[in-house]
């Protein structure tokens, strides 16, 4: 297959915005993906200590990748790993790329001492259901965005 799996690094900022494009051609979100950040902010995050990604290349070319970030506790000292987005392009998929990126998040969770990585998906969106429930066990819970400035604040 010809696939390697690896964790960006600060000083693969190449990658990370090849990853931004494979999100974009993916979800087709224009408003997310068409503006990405500069260099120095992506640099400045893969720098950070609770922001994680990983991407998958063929012949040097991004074709898949996840983000998390690491998210310390407080009730004990220990972490929790929340994959924010897995994506890989079309022309790639059915190909186990999704489930080695993961298995590649479970090593650097591993290693920075977190105890669980869990992820949300859509309701409709099967095969990362399919792909979650293969990986996990399945949570019902209900998901609520709130907006820091709605102006409906009843406070």
């Amino acid at each position: 297959m010809n696939l390697s799996i690896q964790q960006i690094l600060p000083e693969d900022v190449a990658l990370m915005e090849g990853l931004l494009a494979t999100f974009d051609e993916a979800f087709d979100e224009v408003e997310t993906y068409r503006n990405p950040p500069s260099a120095d902010y992506l640099r400045q995050l893969l720098l950070s200590d609770y922001f994680i990604a990983i991407a998958a290349l063929k012949e040097g070319e991004v074709v898949g990748g996840l983000t998390a970030y690491e998210l310390k506790k407080f009730e004990q000292e220990r972490s929790e790993i929340y994959i924010y987005d897995l994506a890989v392009a079309a022309a790639h998929r059915r190909q186990g790329i999704a489930t080695a990126l993961i298995q590649k998040l479970k090593e650097v969770a591993a290693a920075s001492g977190a105890y669980v990585i869990f992820v949300q998906a859509d309701i409709g969106d099967e095969p990362a259901i399919k792909l979650y429930t293969k990986l996990g066990d399945r949570e019902n819970v209900l998901h609520f965005d709130i907006a820091v400035n709605s102006g409906n604040d009843n406070a």
